[in-house]
């Protein structure tokens, strides 16, 4: 930092704020710290009495925060991202569509670990919409050099931190298990449930058939439904240890692959996940269709997205898999289903 006098400072950087003073109408910065002194500022500058400034002193490889920001970001953002003009090295980038967000926290962490240079995200494996903030970025002092800066760059690669991964409009299959819904004594209410979420998620139940408690009729149902083209089935009914629950076994005899019968998230423990070739076929407890929030919305949405889930996946939901069943449900801005 040196001083220099204010006709002689066009093109220098200022190094603090100045404040403009207005009796009983303005009291506020007229030029803030990082402003790039213009020569229509100097009169303005010298009828504030402003004889001498404080200017920044820098090397000819640094680079401002701004575009220092903006090289970061624009190399963060991946596929459905969109970023915020930079403003005192800070920039955000928001969702351009809606889809499922990830992240790749490994890098991520590398990123922040070098000096000057911060990024924040909110979590992934959520449902975002459109405009909507996922993360920002800023750059800590006015100017960085330009060795710290392609470090970072280097860590970056051609590999986007955040990007958004649209959902598939899916052909959905509803396969609803149980005595009482197949012999009409009751009237099914988990079906409208599921065309309901799985619309929210620009998926559409194509068909739904019903079985009863028999684990051949539930295989065969399942079987029917992915020879009719269906993306994606999901079973009602018959999750639970009942002795006349007998959709996991239908699942099995359907020849699924099991990746898991149970997950670690209440609501939705006695979840199953498996796969027939390439089609996931979901076991849905009764929690999805009495809870506002449950195993469904942590783990449907990637398969929209095209994920193949893995035990691990599965496993790696118990560090947030509980629900604190709120009053008022605020999910996903909360941390139900968060590592």
């Amino acid at each position: 930092m040196k001083e220099v006098a204010v006709e002689q400072a066009v093109g220098t950087v200022l190094a603090h704020d100045i404040t403009q003073i207005i009796p009983g109408q303005y009291k506020g910065p007229k030029f803030k710290k990082g402003h790039i002194i213009a020569e229509e500022d100097i009169p303005l500058l010298l009828s504030m009495g402003k004889k001498h400034l404080f200017v920044l002193e820098k090397n000819d490889t640094d680079v401002h925060e701004n575009e220092a920001a903006y090289r970061i970001a624009s190399k963060a953002a991946g596929e459905g991202i969109e970023l915020t003009e930079p403003s005192e090295g800070k920039i955000e980038l928001k969702a351009a569509v809606t889809g499922l967000l990830k992240i790749d926290r490994e890098r991520l962490y590398q990123l922040v670990s070098q000096d000057e240079i911060m990024f924040a995200t909110i979590h992934e494996n959520i449902v975002v919409r459109q405009g909507e903030k996922l993360a920002g970025t800023r750059i800590i002092p006015l100017f960085v050099a330009e060795e710290v800066l392609k470090k970072a760059e280097a860590i970056l690669g051609d590999t986007p931190i955040v990007k958004i991964v649209p959902l598939k409009e899916m052909k959905d299959g509803v396969g609803t298990t149980g005595s009482e819904e197949y012999n009409g004594i009751i009237k099914d209410a988990f079906g409208p449930v599921l065309v309901e979420k799985f619309g929210n998620l620009g998926s559409k139940v194509e068909k739904q058939l019903f079985a009863d408690d028999d684990d051949e009729m539930i295989a065969d149902c399942i079987r029917q439904l992915i020879d009719e083209g269906m993306d994606i089935v999901g079973i009602t009914g018959g999750m639970s240890v009942d002795p006349d629950d007998r959709t996991p076994s239908g699942i099995r005899k359907a020849g699924g692959e099991v990746i898991s019968y149970g997950a670690p998230v209440l609501p939705g423990a006695m979840f199953m996940l498996s796969y027939i070739g390439d089609v996931p076929v979901v076991g849905l407890p009764g929690c999805v269709m009495y809870s506002r929030t449950s195993i469904f919305d942590l783990i449907v949405p990637r398969l929209l997205a095209g994920e193949r889930i893995t035990k691990q996946d599965i496993n790696g939901l118990a560090h947030g898999g509980l629900c604190l069943n709120c009053k008022t449900c605020t999910f996903p801005v909360c941390g139900f289903g968060k590592a």
